[in-house]
């Protein structure tokens, strides 16, 4: 690859739309290959990427700005490997079940398990251990809405309408996603218009605070007593014509067509700004 874009194998490129999903797709890895090579790119860049990509990076940005989230903990596979009995110990003298346990950097809802008692806190650090160096706990709230919120554009960027996620399962695993496909997704969420007004405003400043571009879907829990959380950013969220990301703005009048064709120009707009740049001495 060339730094004019010249170089890449098959010929030229206007702009590539990196619809991958998980490390080396959505980190920052292929958005910084395309940084080097000058080839624009729809979506965050770099350092948004991997920011958004590594859970407990994203957490620590988010709770600088103070927007709200559940409590967790970072436990690195070193130490739970080390010692389990004192990783065991530790969670449940700070938590009460049940548990979410995630690998820190991983997408699509793999390695993910929820945990109701010790053996299955043992089982979950292990499975997502398989994934990951470091591996988050969150508490769960317990029969909480998923609510999910759509960005788009750049430093003065739109915020859709809100989205409902019903799993059709325990939570909105793997399985429940790709493999049953039982999961209901219902646009607009029957929720208060106050309510859906703070979630787009808490979107904005999540979107804002890792620096992102482009696009994102911002993902919430809400608890039975209404208390909003944020769960976590997504980059590059699915992008079928029936994903929540598309399927949210065309709901509020933007064509899957047209939603293509704007991050395309919000693609070629932000690399002719870089491009004017000084990067050498």
């Amino acid at each position: 690859m060339a730094h004019d874009g010249s170089g890449v194998e098959g010929g030229e490129f206007d702009v590539v739309f990196p619809l991958l999903h998980g490390p080396y797709g959505e980190d920052g890895t292929v958005q910084g290959l395309l940084e080097l090579a000058g080839v624009p790119y729809v979506g965050a860049g770099v350092a948004a990427s991997a920011v958004g990509m590594d859970k407990e990076l994203a957490r620590t940005v988010f709770s600088a700005v103070g927007l709200p989230q559940t409590r967790s903990v970072v436990i690195h596979r070193s130490c739970w490997r080390g010692s389990p009995g004192q990783v065991v110990e530790e969670v449940e003298r700070e938590f009460n079940y049940p548990l979410f346990v995630k690998p820190a950097s991983l997408g699509s809802s793999v390695g993910i398990s929820k945990v109701h008692d010790r053996n299955q806190l043992i089982e979950g650090l292990n499975g997502a251990g398989i994934y990951d160096t470091k591996i988050l706990i969150e508490v769960a709230v317990e029969a909480a809405r998923e609510i999910e919120c759509a960005v788009l554009g750049g430093e003065n960027p739109e915020v859709s309408g809100v989205g409902e996620i019903v799993p059709g399962a325990e939570f909105y695993d793997y399985r429940t996603k790709y493999i049953d496909d039982c999961a209901t997704l219902i646009i607009p969420a029957d929720l208060p218009e106050a309510t859906v007004s703070q979630i787009q405003e808490m979107s904005i400043r999540a979107f804002r605070a890792i620096d992102c571009s482009g696009l994102a879907r911002v993902d919430f829990l809400i608890s039975q007593d209404g208390e909003i959380f944020l769960n976590e950013i997504n980059t590059m969220p699915g992008f079928t014509p029936i994903s929540m990301y598309p399927k949210l703005w065309e709901e509020a009048g933007l064509s899957y067509p047209d939603l293509i064709d704007k991050l395309i120009q919000l693609a070629l707009a932000r690399h002719s700004q870089r491009r004017d740049l000084k990067t050498t001495l």
